[in-house]
């Protein structure tokens, strides 16, 4: 049976919604943000900004961290502190769904967000990156 703690890649998706006619700027912070983040943070395995094909105002965050770490790196990022103080002008709503077992610091740290924050830890599975 696999062990899960801070050191094994878990999945976070934030779910989005903009307010209305502020779709191209948020899509413009949104790039930008993908484009820093690209640059400076070896530890996001995968980071995509999705559309709901079904609401044009609502878009979802799909990221998954290499561990604890690379989380708390980006967290830290400049260009992802900005995108959050621009959201609180353009955006919505933001909540943040975790797939897979944190540690402590990080679970602290996702809480301190103020984000609404569900976290479902893993009871089985494996990983390969």
């Amino acid at each position: 049976m696999a062990t899960f703690d801070s050191s094994t890649p878990f999945i976070l998706i934030a779910r989005i919604k903009v307010k209305p006619g502020k779709v191209d700027e948020y899509l413009e912070l949104a790039t930008a943000t993908d484009l820093a983040v690209h640059a400076s943070e070896p530890g996001m395995l995968h980071h995509t900004f999705d559309q709901d094909p079904e609401n044009s105002l609502c878009f979802t965050w799909s990221e998954v961290y290499k561990n604890d770490a690379a989380f708390l790196l980006h967290l830290s990022n400049p260009p992802v502190g900005e995108y959050l103080a621009k959201h609180a002008e353009i955006g919505d709503s933001f909540s943040v769904e975790v797939y897979g077992t944190v540690g402590v610091e990080c679970r602290n740290a996702m809480v301190a967000t103020g984000l609404p924050l569900k976290i479902y830890e893993s009871k089985c599975g494996y990983s390969r990156v």
